[in-house]
């Protein structure tokens, strides 16, 4: 081992690599220090101060997230000093907004009452709609931050709710940026940024217009990113909705052939809120509109359930097994009559490029044509 790379973590010697920071060394070796602003792949900023750790001969702490490993580093990640500091941290960002959660309820003496009252989601279904999936909350939590030392700031400016997916509560935005680097350094569309200064500050699309009148393309990017409950997905606002525990199912996105993966949350057999799956291509935990925000028609009534055959004018509901007979049947039928430069098929984007070789393969080794084609758009 390089002796000349080697930094100490909590009494344990690891290996670093150029340019990585306190924070890639740590989650590399297993070793969890908190954040809420930093973004895998994106520029740290260090804003939330929540990663802060004590480093042997700093004369202050430093955010894990932008400092460089060094060789001969010494790091406690959870020292008195830092656990102070983070939980001074946490309680002002329990005070910058509405952050009405269970964390603000701690005037209870033991602690151990508190944990079980954290898990009665029912006490508080008039509260955050991020309840239970909260980072701010989770840590709050896990530091045992009792509030009501800062009192809290109000609100400047109003819930947007002005366009069918997003839903924008200033009130409880911590400003730690992970929205603006999902939008500008993940997706790069460049909808949004910073905007005013001090305690006008907000997160701000082009000209501070509402999202809708904006350049945002609506991805949800910003959504999956957000740690608190400041941006959320219109359909969690749903009266049918209720924040608790959803099963995820990991699947293929059926809205194109470009494969993208993503999690259903399901609760109940049905499905109340989609994510992407991190870390695993082709997306690596992005989406588009239509595969983040476009599942309402899975329980639509009107939904077909059944194949149709149309006869006399009128549609007739069928088994599958006598749908794909009738197919059959008319394309030999056709075939033998007309000659299969007769028939043609169209195929579509909205289908996996698997079904769609299969298409061509099928067209061209069963039918005996040429005849295929593709849309090549949505």
């Amino acid at each position: 081992m390089d002796t000349e790379n080697i930094i100490v973590i909590d009494g344990h010697e690891l290996s670093f690599k150029p340019d990585e920071t306190i924070l890639q060394v740590a989650q590399r070796n297993g070793i969890d220090i908190p954040t809420l602003c930093y973004m895998e792949g994106c520029t740290p900023t260090g804003s939330c101060r929540i990663c802060l750790v004590e480093v042997e001969g700093a004369r202050s702490l430093v955010v894990s997230c932008a400092v460089p490993a060094s060789p001969k580093m010494v790091v406690k990640t959870e020292s008195p000093r830092v656990i102070r500091a983070r939980r001074m941290n946490i309680e002002l960002l329990l005070a910058s907004g509405d952050h009405n959660c269970l964390a603000q309820d701690l005037d209870m003496d033991s602690w151990t009452d508190f944990q079980l009252k954290a898990m009665e989601a029912k006490e508080h279904q008039a509260l955050c709609p991020s309840y239970g999936d909260c980072r701010l909350q989770d840590l709050a939590v896990r530091y045992q931050v009792k509030t009501g030392l800062f009192k809290p700031s109000e609100t400047c400016y109003p819930i947007e709710t002005v366009n069918p997916f997003i839903v924008r509560d200033f009130s409880r935005c911590i400003l730690c940026g992970r929205c603006v680097q999902a939008c500008n350094e993940v997706q790069v569309n460049n909808a949004i940024s910073f905007g005013y200064r001090g305690a006008a500050s907000k997160v701000v699309a082009k000209g501070d217009l509402a999202l809708k009148d904006s350049d945002c393309v609506f991805c949800g990017e910003c959504v999956q990113a957000c740690p608190v409950g400041a941006l959320l997905p219109k359909q969690d606002l749903h009266p049918e909705y209720v924040p608790g525990k959803a099963k995820k199912v990991r699947t293929t996105c059926a809205y194109c052939g470009v494969g993208c993966q993503l999690y259903l949350h399901v609760k109940d057999n049905r499905v109340i809120k989609v994510t992407g799956v991190k870390g695993v291509g082709p997306n690596f935990g992005s989406l588009c509109v239509k595969g983040r925000f476009g599942y309402d028609f899975i329980h639509d009534p009107d939904r077909l359930k059944t194949p149709l055959i149309r006869e006399n004018g009128e549609f007739r509901n069928v088994s599958w097994e006598e749908a794909l007979n009738f197919v059959a049947e008319r394309l030999t039928q056709i075939k033998k009559t007309s000659g299969p430069d007769s028939i043609m098929v169209l195929t579509s984007a909205r289908i996996t490029n698997e079904e769609n070789y299969l298409a061509q393969k099928f067209v061209r080794a069963v039918i005996g044509t040429n005849n295929i084609d593709h849309c090549a758009r949505l």
